[in-house]
């Protein structure tokens, strides 16, 4: 590198603030000066002046208007991981440690969690916060994957606890346990559980949990494999109304193992181990980067654990 190519990149540091990066990725998630200003508390004057010095500084458009908002040009797609990883380093720099005590915490902690992990892992954390921490408010969102991962990155949230595959860098995460699945069903209809057949399985009406509306899940993924397939009647959004259904019609359903051990003695329902193997899948809780060493966090993910009947014991 020249020292002329050196001498331009320090004065562009020079140029450039924390303000100016903190529009950039503005830009980038909202499309709209007017939005960016109300996110950031400054006039559309000011968005504007600090949009004209980062063209400058890069010697690009980086938003080109449109109809729709501003679009990204492929400069500022480019810079957009850099900056994100430079912003979220000066906050963690210049972050005070901080004291946390549970029992004088006061506020709002939000957590996003999937159906079976709401129903698992919430009711004994609400009883914990309430034991030593009350002064906190738990919001919960039932998002999704892509959803759970993208209120992470915006800040919307404080944790998640599910499962959530190929998570970003910027996305961390510990292991609470693996989950497997059971076979629900009234006793009248699975007589047979120690030894639930494969040609009984396939024949039965099932009741199937499906969050999009699909009518297929792994299940049926594997089933189909081998040349298979089950009898799906009922798509429904939610594993306790699976339950309710499956108690009230004869159905069977293949759920989670932890929502079948802890809630089939309440609905009267008898387990049983699938027929076939079905891919388990990974339960943990997730938090993004920048609360790396914040006090809050970790204890609430602490709490989490605790929370979950099935977590492995930290090592």
């Amino acid at each position: 590198m020249g020292e002329k190519t050196l001498a331009e990149g320090r004065n562009a540091l020079r140029r450039l603030d924390i303000t100016l990066l903190l529009v950039f990725l503005g830009m980038m998630r909202h499309r709209k000066s007017s939005d960016v200003a109300r996110e950031l508390g400054l006039t559309q004057p000011a968005i504007s002046q600090a949009l004209k010095r980062l063209r400058e500084i890069f010697r690009d458009e980086l938003f080109l208007r449109r109809s729709h908002g501003m679009e990204p040009t492929a400069l500022a797609l480019g810079l957009e991981p850099s900056v994100t990883q430079a912003v979220e380093s000066l906050r963690a720099a210049v972050a005070l440690p901080r004291r946390f005590d549970p029992a004088e915490a006061q506020g709002l902690i939000r957590i996003a969690a999937f159906d079976a992990e709401q129903v698992v892992i919430l009711p004994r954390l609400v009883s914990l916060l309430a034991l030593k921490a009350p002064g906190l408010k738990l919001s919960v969102q039932p998002f999704d994957r892509q959803a759970a991962v993208d209120a992470l990155m915006e800040g919307e949230i404080d944790v998640a606890v599910g499962t959530i595959w190929n998570p970003p860098p910027a996305v961390l995460l510990e292991k609470m346990y693996d989950e497997e699945y059971r076979v629900v069903g009234r006793p009248d209809t699975l007589q047979n559980a120690q030894r639930l057949s494969i040609e009984d399985y396939c024949s039965a009406a099932h009741v199937l949990v499906s969050f999009r509306g699909t009518m297929t899940g792994i299940v049926d993924e594997t089933l189909e494999l081998r040349g298979l397939r089950r009898d799906i009647k009922v798509g429904v959004p939610s594993f306790l109304t699976a339950l309710i259904i499956v108690a009230e019609t004869g159905m069977i359903a293949t759920v989670p193992a932890s929502v079948a051990e802890g809630f089939a003695e309440h609905f009267r329902l008898r387990t049983a181990c699938p027929p076939i193997e079905i891919r388990r899948f990974p339960v943990s809780v997730f938090w993004h980067r920048r609360h790396q060493g914040d006090p809050r966090i970790g204890w609430l993910c602490d709490r989490v654990r605790e929370g979950c009947p099935k977590a492995i014991p930290p090592s």
